[in-house]
């Protein structure tokens, strides 16, 4: 019975309760910033938290029961830092391009001029550089680091 077994999978309940505690968290965090109830807050896209959350929680729980020295936890912090940087990053730029496409409208609507200031267009890494990334330097440090530390 697989259901069975994924509700005897610790890591990834605590990892849901984290994401499901930030998502309940958000209705009254919401509130006392508006001063107004937002119950469609509790869905997702409204900030980073829940995802984050899910991540962090997940590797803390792996850390809790494989241990804080297994490789495992290794992964999963190396897995929670890249998720929680990723959506700060993306969700900082998203908040900028808004920025600028509201100052756009509220330009156009009174007839002025518009500001030549290029907003970033890639929010993503361009192929190239992932490339790099997987056959550079910085995927050959872990096993330097690790013969390093042997």
């Amino acid at each position: 019975m697989i259901f069975g077994n994924i509700l005897q999978n610790h890591v990834l309940l605590t990892g849901l309760a984290g994401w499901l505690l930030a998502q309940i968290l958000k209705i009254p965090i919401g509130f006392l910033r508006t001063h107004r109830w937002n119950w469609l807050v509790f869905w997702s896209g409204w900030n980073a938290s829940s995802h984050s959350s899910l991540i962090t929680s997940t590797a803390a729980a792996v850390g809790l029961y494989y241990g804080f020295d297994s490789p495992v936890f290794g992964v999963a912090t190396a897995i929670a830092m890249i998720v929680v940087y990723d959506a700060t990053g993306i969700r900082r730029q998203a908040g900028m391009q808004a920025q600028k496409i509201n100052i756009l409208v509220e330009e156009l609507l009174k007839g002025h001029p518009i500001s030549d200031k290029h907003l970033r267009e890639v929010l993503g890494i361009p192929r190239w550089k992932r490339q790099v990334g997987y056959i550079g330097p910085g995927s050959r440090a872990g096993p330097v680091v690790r013969l390093a530390i042997k």
